[in-house]
């Protein structure tokens, strides 16, 4: 591996497990200022204080303060950008080269298969891939199955082959869909070479069920997790990051991560 992306990965992983929690707070471009994100800061802070390793922002954000924290935060800088007003399609609006005037340890891109605008977002991953590649930046593919022609968008093949996607572009993570249980998500670690982080989908019913799908996919062989709605909207922020960081950290399990919220 190239040294610079030895070293810039370091920042956003534990040095010890070789197992990362991301936050992702990017959503604002996406979906607006939702709760949560309206005082990034604030979130930072509270989510720094429960151990996460890293944090997904746009590169407005990282203008307005990203270090400086109760903790040092890993920058993953977000590349990609589209809205909730459009179709599926992602755009390329910050080059690997600016990411790293800001600082970034590492870039993601967001893609979605089965988008109309699929062929054109694959070909952005290939050029950012090979900058990344040039520059000794890691790469985070966030491979998501979505557009018209995705029935399911956790089925097991389907998300297999998404992910697969991710590492044959020659990604350093994937981030994909959990698959919803044990046995089938670990089907999609084995078909992918590179290292997975799951997302977390939208907000869940309870602390109980979210912790699940975190340790199951630990047990399954997941690189760690990806994870925003279901940290940053928590009534305890600190607490669930805590939990997740147990999980993926210390090998704790649902009812001992628990007892940290």
């Amino acid at each position: 591996m190239n040294i610079g992306k030895k070293v810039r990965l370091e920042r956003i992983l534990d040095r010890q497990t070789k197992k990362t929690v991301i936050v992702p707070l990017d959503h604002g471009l996406t979906v607006g200022p939702i709760d949560g994100l309206k005082n990034i800061p604030k979130t930072a802070n509270l989510i720094a204080e429960g151990g996460v390793n890293a944090v997904i922002i746009h590169k407005g954000i990282a203008m307005y303060g990203h270090r400086g924290y109760g903790k040092d935060l890993g920058l993953i800088m977000h590349l990609s950008a589209g809205t909730i007003y459009s179709n599926d399609a992602k755009v390329i609006i910050t080059t690997v080269e600016e990411a790293l005037e800001y600082g970034a340890d590492a870039v993601s891109v967001h893609i979605n298969i089965g988008a109309d605008t699929e062929c054109e977002m694959l070909r952005q991953l290939g050029s950012i891939s090979w900058s990344c590649k040039r520059w000794g930046v890691p790469l985070l593919a966030m491979m998501y199955p979505r557009g018209p022609k995705i029935k399911d968008p956790y089925e097991t093949e389907v998300v297999k082959h998404v992910a697969r996607i991710g590492s044959e572009f020659g990604a350093d993570l994937v981030k994909t869909n959990y698959t919803g249980s044990y046995d089938s998500f670990k089907e999609v670690v084995e078909s992918c070479p590179a290292p997975i982080v799951i997302a977390g989908g939208p907000k869940m019913e309870s602390d109980e069920e979210f912790l699940t799908m975190v340790y199951d996919a630990m047990r399954a062989g997941a690189f760690g997790v990806s994870i925003g709605r279901n940290i940053f909207q928590h009534k305890n922020v600190t607490g669930i990051t805590k939990a997740v960081n147990s999980i993926v950290h210390k090998n704790f399990s649902v009812e001992e991560a628990m007892k940290l919220i």
